[in-house]
């Protein structure tokens, strides 16, 4: 790392570490201000070992201001980010827009409609955060409803739905009601045969090239003025399976001459020979379409509101020319745009991690390097953490942003009170690889605090006889000294760790650099990160916790214990969870 480098590091530090501690009228952590300043700053992450031992000084002068010290100083350095805090302190406690005509309604009840063609991607929670808020601040109910008439093109995963279940309540919703649009077949034939009778639509067979030359055209297909009794006839045969694929469909009639080509007589129901996965469902062969399988559900399971992405302002306006034929009136809709996400390699894309997995280059939908709920879980992030990230994207029709350092963010200040502090050292090229050495003089143990703003938690014994690891890049040259974290200065010299004595001032003032460490014949651990995995020796302590729990391993960062060994030969295993 170069100075100018450092200098924009220590710079950007001190401007998160000010926000960080006026924001929360408390210290600056280190570890809080790691995420923002990597999701800001792009090219320091190839740097992000060295990053802690640069911006550890900077906290600590920010800590030793007064709040109006932290106030004064951040307006001379981000004037822009102390009048957004300030402005956040003074606004509204709600991140979301109010409803429209919420008052209108006895009950407003809103619904996710997930395809389960596979588990959920982060982008898929955003929608569930947002109705599931909705829910709570108006008092009202929240349907989850699976939109799996598309048994080919779309088809569903049977493993999905419980998983789409489960992403729900990680995030911690339940919904009121639960339904399977593949169990209510028989309703949308119902209400085809209604739609016939009423003269909104007609079976129509021809091809599909043909009939879009002619729609593009303003022109009415052949089939168009078809009688109700013929077509009503040829819709029982498409619900009796005698047509192909492709041979036969119902078109609701709107307005051939509409100015949008794409809202002239749109298919409602087509065939399709592919058996449903759900054997509840497999006989069926008629199937209807998305828009008119959707707008019907609306109504008929009382919709007040919807929420759908501002590329679909297209199916509002079809659904609405079913919705005239019957009369009734259409729920109040909300636009947005898409939400993308950084930090991942693997696209925001369901048959794209679907592929990967199939490829065996993800090991499954919770490997650390997919973009999904589920991983997202099984790093130990906390579902409220995505749900307060994702409503303060709101609901804009502008495409959004939504950064992991803002997830990240929101966990820490979940989890860090409640985590020990640990020790791992990683044995890997990328940190200069594990590195033994022997402790000459000194203490028999070191004794670091579980936590360092507990004390009354107690202190964790670190073994030294049998010599310490530690990583690579963090050994100083022959002569030079090292301050081991919970033990103390040791020198290097003759391949060993010699232990001077030296009291802390040896860092605070002559600038030793403070690494963590482990005992060499420590447990072996492999962390499960979103760059691949990483091996390498942790302390004894790791014994003593659970599966599930969290730990933070300093200088590296939170991990959730995933399979914890019950003897020092085997390896246990840690998911990163972040910074």
């Amino acid at each position: 790392m170069d100075d100018e480098l450092r200098d924009r590091i220590t710079e950007a530090a001190e401007t998160n570490a000010l926000l960080n501690a006026v924001k929360h009228d408390s210290e600056a952590q280190v570890g809080a201000i790691m995420g923002p300043l990597m999701g800001e700053n792009p090219e320091f992450r190839e740097h992000g070992d060295e990053i802690p031992g640069v911006i550890a000084p900077v906290v600590e002068r920010v800590n030793g201001m007064d709040a109006d010290e932290r106030r004064e100083r951040l307006a001379e350095l981000a004037p822009d980010k102390l009048e957004e805090l300030e402005s956040e302190d003074e606004g509204d406690d709600h991140p979301l827009p109010d409803l429209p005509n919420a008052e209108e309604y006895d009950t407003v009840r809103m619904r996710v409609a997930p395809n389960p063609n596979g588990p959920w991607h982060i982008g898929h929670a955003r929608m569930a955060a947002v109705v599931g808020t909705y829910k709570q601040r108006y008092d009202g109910e929240f349907i989850c409803r699976f939109d799996d008439t598309d048994p080919e093109t779309k088809r569903p995963d049977l493993d999905a739905y419980d998983a789409i279940l489960d992403a729900i309540d990680y995030l911690g919703f339940e919904p009121d009601d639960v339904v399977n649009a593949s169990d209510r077949v028989e309703t949308y034939y119902e209400y085809a045969r209604e739609l016939i009778d009423k003269g909104g639509a007609y079976t129509c067979s021809c091809p599909q090239g043909e009939f879009s030359d002619l729609k593009n055209n303003g022109e009415a297909c052949p089939h168009r003025d078809k009688d109700a009794e013929t077509t009503r006839s040829e819709f029982e045969a498409m619900v009796d399976g005698e047509y192909d694929s492709g041979e036969m469909v119902l078109r609701v009639r709107t307005d051939i001459t509409h100015k949008n080509p794409a809202l002239r007589d749109f298919v409602a129901f087509r065939m399709v020979d592919t058996p449903h996965p759900r054997e509840a469902a497999e006989e069926y062969r008629c199937w209807p379409m998305l828009d008119f399988q959707s707008g019907l559900d609306d109504h008929l399971l009382g919709v007040t509101h919807i929420i759908r992405g501002i590329d679909l302002q297209d199916s509002a306006k079809r659904q609405q020319f079913v919705y005239d034929y019957f009369d009734w009136e259409y729920p109040e809709v909300i636009h947005w745009g898409h939400v993308q996400v950084d930090a991942y390699d693997v696209p925001l894309s369901t048959s794209s991690i679907a592929e990967l997995i199939e490829d065996d280059e993800l090991a499954g939908w919770d490997d650390p390097r997919a973009p999904t709920v589920a991983s997202l879980e099984r790093r130990g992030i906390r579902g409220e953490a995505v749900v307060d990230a994702m409503i303060q994207l709101g609901t804009s029709t502008s495409n959004v942003d939504l950064a992991m350092s803002s997830i990240y963010s929101n966990n820490r200040d979940l989890i860090d009170d409640d985590s020990d502090r640990a020790f791992f050292v990683r044995d890997s090229d990328d940190h200069g690889g594990l590195v033994e050495r022997q402790i000459v003089g000194g203490p028999d143990a070191g004794e670091p605090p579980l936590h360092p703003d507990y004390e009354e938690r107690g202190r964790r014994e670190i073994p030294v006889t049998n010599g310490v690891a530690v990583e690579g890049d963090d050994l100083p040259d022959h002569g030079e000294r090292i301050w081991l974290k919970g033990y103390g200065c040791v020198r290097h010299t003759r391949d060993a760790f010699e232990y001077t004595g030296d009291d802390i001032d040896a860092v605070r003032e002559e600038g030793v650099d403070v690494i963590h460490w482990a005992p060499a014949d420590g447990p072996r651990l492999r962390l499960r990160t979103m760059d691949g995995d990483v091996s390498g020796v942790a302390e004894p302590g790791l014994f003593g916790y659970d599966a599930d729990e969290v730990v933070q391993f300093e200088r590296i960062g939170f991990a959730r214990l995933d399979q914890v060994a019950d003897e020092a030969e085997a390896e246990s295993v840690a998911y990163f969870t972040h910074p």
